[in-house]
């Protein structure tokens, strides 16, 4: 490990609180070679809304008074999403190839590119345990691992496995033009998806979101959302909805959704859904489910332009760029459309 230096440059917070509050570049030490994990030199990171979840600490999105996304000890390095280099094996390797078969499959080595989805890698260098460290097919840039990790992990799972979206289905997607929702708009019309709705905030948006798939976008601050998505499907509703809003959405999604709809709760970006009581489904004999993404595959073997990865900003790895991308991510009606990055180091 002496080849490596004694610190390094990540995004990283001292407490929870508001983006310019804490949210900074630090200096910290390198990652100590631990068992079990490779330590990756990071080109660029995903920026999601997890982290700013992990980042806000707010108890009033919380559903317990340890926060819904709680911080084990500080200072913690932010992010879910990277791409790199493998850099160093873990210092059990020998072992690890002979007793586990997946170890030995996943062919992890020094010079490996690849891809990482594990809290604490928006940093120079990151220490990842290496299940959750995915080796990227030739044609995949380091770039667009970056921006396809998370997201497109979560929409495979949610529209292959939450509710695996068939043909004739109707699918719902709220904030249709982010990153995960121009993905679920490519997947569902590939899976025959009959019809895909979804909403977002301006004409831009919801052209990028057509170009991706979309049959129909409805503009949330300018249409009656539930009136629309019921007009556009003769007043029956849809077959499922992906929401990854929360709060403010989650209960009209009751009265978009048709009878056995299912509704796949993603993600909390305006804040924790309130409890419900279960006798809430039998209305239209629904199914609710809150999934957890633990697919293994990182990179799926599509041919290498079946799905178009939008990035729409590149952010410097600087206080003011991480400032910059979670104020322009949690902008409600912002501008963004598709995937915003860091840029720690050239491929």
């Amino acid at each position: 490990m002496s080849s490596f230096p004694e610190t390094i440059k990540a995004i990283a917070i001292d407490k929870t609180g508001d983006i310019n509050d804490v949210l900074e570049v630090k200096t910290l030490p390198f990652p100590a070679p631990t068992p079990g994990n490779v330590i990756i030199k990071v080109a660029y990171c995903g920026i999601n809304f997890i982290d700013t979840y992990y980042r806000h600490g707010d108890s009033a999105r919380a559903c317990d008074a340890k926060g819904l996304y709680p911080i084990q000890s500080f200072p913690q390095i932010l992010g879910m999403e990277a791409s790199g280099t493998v850099v160093a094996l873990p210092p059990d390797a020998a072992s690890l190839q002979t007793e586990s078969a997946e170890f030995q499959k996943r062919g992890l080595q020094v010079g490996s590119r690849v891809a990482v989805n594990f809290l604490g890698v928006h940093a120079e260098y990151a220490s990842v345990p290496w299940p959750k460290v995915f080796p990227l097919p030739a044609a995949v840039s380091l770039r667009t691992a970056a921006a396809a990790t998370l997201q497109g992990l979560t929409a495979l799972a949610f529209v292959e496995e939450a509710h695996p979206v068939r043909a004739g289905d109707r699918v719902f997607v709220h904030t249709v033009a982010g990153g995960f929702g121009l993905l679920v708009a490519q997947l569902a019309k590939r899976a025959g998806a009959a019809l895909v709705l979804g909403t977002t905030s301006s004409a831009a948006k919801a052209a990028a979101a057509r170009a991706a798939g979309a049959d129909h976008v409805i503009l949330y601050n300018r249409e009656d959302v539930v009136a629309r998505a019921l007009a556009l499907t003769g007043g029956e509703g849809v077959d499922v909805v992906y929401d990854g809003v929360g709060k403010d959405t989650f209960l009209d999604n009751f009265k978009i959704l048709r009878r056995k709809g299912s509704l796949i709760s993603v993600g909390n970006a305006s804040g924790a859904v309130e409890p419900i009581a279960p006798l809430k489904l039998v209305e239209k004999n629904l199914k609710l489910m809150r999934g957890a993404v633990l697919r293994r595959e990182a990179i799926r073997h599509h041919p290498k332009d079946e799905l178009k990865i939008n990035i729409y900003k590149e952010y410097p790895f600087t206080t003011e760029g991480a400032r910059q991308a979670q104020t322009d991510l949690t902008t409600k009606g912002g501008s963004t459309v598709g995937k915003l990055l860091y840029k720690i180091s050239d491929e």
